[in-house]
């Protein structure tokens, strides 16, 4: 089994200048067949996650929904500043 939250945040934190602050939740979702992770960060490194017309968040995503088809779970994830 892989741990997502982690794979996430070594994914996210090389992209951002405050590495200390990053952080990756997984949180319910009140569907079982979906995996719900936010990824909390400065609002500076929030932008630069998201990127232009969200185009990182996007890219972030995509790699994430391969690494999800072994559990065959959605997932989804949040950016929330912190």
């Amino acid at each position: 089994m892989i741990d997502l939250q982690n794979t996430l945040l070594n994914l996210v934190k090389p992209i951002c200048d405050d590495q200390d602050s990053v952080t990756v939740k997984q949180m319910e979702s009140l569907n079982d067949n979906e995996i719900l992770l936010y990824v909390y960060a400065s609002s500076n490194d929030i932008g630069r996650l998201i990127g232009r017309q969200g185009a990182m968040a996007s890219s972030i995503r995509q790699m994430m929904q391969v690494a999800s088809k072994i559990e065959n779970k959605r997932i989804t994830i949040k950016f929330e500043s912190l």
